[in-house]
C-alpha cells in the first residue's frame, strides 16, 4: 500500500495535523518510553505518541527497553536509565510519558532518577478526556476517572511535613499536618467520588426512561463501535444525514450520539460512542460504563476499522476493539465489520481488503459510497426478528394504523367495506399488541 493513499494524505482527507500541536502546550516536549516485550508489531509507541498529539504535547524523541515486564521500582532498568536522562539532555525534553500506566512507586522513582515530571498514558487520556468532555454526563464521568486515578497518588504529596519534632521525651515524632493533610485530601476525595455516583446514577435512570420509552416503539437500536478516529461519527452523519461534529484526533466523541433513520419505513436508532484504543484504562471502562452500555444493549454492532491504515495497524485496533467489547459484555452481539476510508484505496487494494475480511462491508463514509449497501445489510440483519402478517384494522379504529406504521414501517394497505387490510412485517416481539385486528371474509 503505497504511503499517499493510506498515510499522510489519510490524515489530511481527515482532519488530522501531522505537524501541528496545540499553542497552549507548544512548550512541553515529551519524550516518549516504552517496554518492548516481543508481542506487539510495528512500532509499539506509535498509539502513545498519537495520544501526545492530540493532548498537544510535542514528541521529543522516543525510547524503548527490551524486557519482559517493567521493572517494579523504576519502570526501567538502572542502567537504560542512564541513557534515558543522557536522551533528555540531548533532546531538550521537560517530560516523560509512558506507554503503560505506571504504578505511584514507578512514577516516584522515575521521577527522582530523571529529575524532570513523568506521565503515563492514564494521564494523557484523562487530559484528553478533560478536553473533550461537553455533556454534563461527560464532564462527571472525566472528573469521577480523574479522582478514582490520583486517589492512589495522594500518598508523598506532603512527605515534607511528615518528619516534625515529637513531644517531649517521645520517641517518635506525633502525627503532624503532613500525615493530617493527606487524610484530609483523601477524605474529600472519597466524599466527592460519592457524590459524582449517586449523580451518575440519577442521570443514568434519567437516560433508563427514555431508553424504555424507545424500547416501548421497539425500534431496533445499532451501535458503532471501533478505534478512535475510525470515521465512526462521519459514518453516523452519512446514515443517518444529521450534522454530528467530526474531528480528525483521538477521542474526538466522547458523549454518546443517537440518530434516527429509516429502513424501509422503519425507524431505527444508530448512536456513536467513545472510541476504543488499546490498553484502554479499566478505571476509564469503568467511569464510561454508563456510555458504552448503549454498545452492549444495542440489537447490532457496526465494528468500524479503518482500512487505509496499514495491514498490522487495522489488525491491532481490531484487536483492541474486541478486547473492550468483552470487557464489557458486548462481545457475544451481533456484529457487522465495515471498512470505512475506502476512497483512499486502489481497486486491487479494495479487492484484497474484502478478501481478508469477508463478509464485510466496504464503505466510505466521506463520499457516501457504499453507505447504501451498508443500510441493506444493516435491514438483512433484522429480517429474522420480524414476522409477516395480515391484520384487519377497523376504520373506527384508524389510530391502530399509525400504531402499526411505527412499528412496522412501510405497509401494503387495501380497502374494504368493513376496514383497511393491512400486510406489513411487524417484529416478533409486538405481535401481541395486534392480536385482536383478526382477518375475515370481505363481506362486501
Amino acid at each position: 500500500m503505497k504511503q499517499s493513499r493510506n498515510g499522510r494524505n489519510a490524515q489530511t482527507r481527515y482532519g488530522a495535523n501531522d505537524a501541528g500541536v496545540s499553542n497552549s502546550r507548544a512548550r512541553q516536549r515529551a519524550l516518549a518510553i516504552g517496554i518492548a516485550d516481543g508481542r506487539r508489531e510495528g512500532d509499539p509507541l506509535a498509539e502513545l505518541k498519537e495520544l501526545l498529539r492530540t493532548a498537544g504535547v510535542a514528541a521529543a524523541g522516543e525510547m524503548l527497553q527490551q524486557r519482559p515486564a517493567p521493572d517494579p521500582n523504576r519502570y526501567f532498568g538502572r542502567g537504560k536509565l542512564s541513557e534515558l536522562k543522557a536522551a533528555i539532555a540531548a533532546t531538550g525534553a521537560n517530560l516523560i510519558a509512558c506507554d503503560d500506566e505506571l504504578a505511584p512507586r514507578q512514577e516516584r522513582g522515575l521521577e527522582a532518577a530523571l529529575d524532570v515530571p513523568v506521565i503515563d498514558r492514564t494521564a494523557v487520556i484523562l487530559d484528553i478526556f478533560a478536553d473533550h468532555a461537553h455533556s454534563a454526563e461527560g464532564k462527571l464521568q472525566v472528573e469521577l476517572a480523574q479522582l478514582e486515578y490520583n486517589m492512589a497518588r495522594m500518598r508523598g504529596l506532603w512527605t515534607h511535613l511528615d518528619r516534625l519534632d515529637g513531644g517531649i521525651g517521645t520517641r517518635a515524632p506525633t502525627r503532624g499536618p503532613g500525615e493530617t493533610q493527606i487524610e484530609t485530601d483523601r477524605r474529600l476525595a472519597r466524599d466527592r467520588i460519592a457524590a459524582l455516583r449517586r449523580r451518575l446514577t440519577q442521570l443514568e435512570r434519567n437516560r433508563g426512561v427514555m431508553r424504555a420509552r424507545r424500547e416501548r416503539a421497539s425500534l431496533p437500536r445499532v451501535a458503532l463501535a471501533g478505534y478512535t478516529n475510525a470515521g465512526k461519527s462521519t459514518l453516523l452523519n452519512a446514515i443517518t444525514g444529521a450534522e454530528v461534529g467530526v474531528g480528525g484526533r483521538l477521542f474526538h466523541t466522547l458523549d454518546p450520539t443517537t440518530r434516527s433513520f429509516a429502513l424501509s419505513g422503519r425507524g431505527c436508532l444508530l448512536t456513536d460512542t467513545v472510541g476504543f484504543i488499546e490498553k484502554l484504562p479499566h478505571q476509564l471502562v469503568e467511569a464510561f460504563k454508563a456510555t458504552l452500555e448503549e454498545t452492549v444493549l444495542a440489537d447490532l454492532v457496526l465494528q468500524v476499522v479503518d482500512v487505509a491504515a496499514p495491514e498490522e495497524r487495522r489488525l491491532a485496533d481490531m484487536r483492541a476493539v474486541d478486547e473492550v467489547l468483552e470487557e464489557i459484555g458486548a462481545g457475544g452481539k451481533p456484529r457487522l465489520l465495515v471498512l470505512n476510508k475506502a476512497d483512499l484505496l486502489a481497486e486491487d487494494e479494495r479487492s484484497e481488503a474484502l478478501l481478508r475480511h469477508p463478509g464485510a462491508v466496504l464503505v466510505s463514509a466521506l463520499s457516501g459510497e457504499g453507505v447504501g449497501e451498508l443500510r441493506e445489510r444493516v435491514e438483512a440483519a433484522f429480517e429474522d426478528t420480524l414476522a409477516e402478517v395480515e391484520l384487519l384494522v377497523p376504520h373506527a379504529e384508524g389510530s391502530r394504523l399509525h400504531e402499526l406504521h411505527e412499528v412496522a414501517g412501510d405497509l401494503e394497505r387495501t380497502e374494504r367495506s368493513d376496514g383497511v387490510l393491512v400486510r406489513a412485517k411487524v417484529p416478533v416481539a409486538e405481535l401481541y399488541r395486534f392480536e385482536d385486528l383478526e382477518v375475515a371474509a370481505d363481506p362486501g
